[in-house]
């Protein structure tokens, strides 16, 4: 359920935005999505696993908060996240 260290290296070496950045919306967002991929994979084997779902549900709502605040910020990285994690329809 959780990422290795070595994806999350991975995770943040493609969405960082300079050389010492490892906490910026995009690289909080790739890793937000990569976990609830993992959690959602989860729950549809285990859909009595209640914990897990109040997580996930914490998770998607962290990361729609991280992605409201892309978006009034600057609207055009909002949609080169969205676009990369395929996240939006």
């Amino acid at each position: 359920m959780t990422i290795t260290k070595e994806r999350k290296q991975e995770l943040i070496q493609e969405h960082k935005l300079g050389d010492n950045d490892t906490g910026s919306p995009e690289v909080q967002i790739a890793i937000l999505t990569t976990r609830i991929n993992n959690l959602t994979d989860h729950m549809r084997e285990h859909r009595r696993d209640f914990a897990t779902r109040r997580g996930l549900l914490a998770m998607v709502s962290r990361r729609r908060r991280l992605l409201d605040y892309l978006r009034r910020r600057d609207p055009q990285r909002y949609l080169d996240i969205i676009g990369r994690l395929g996240i939006r329809k």
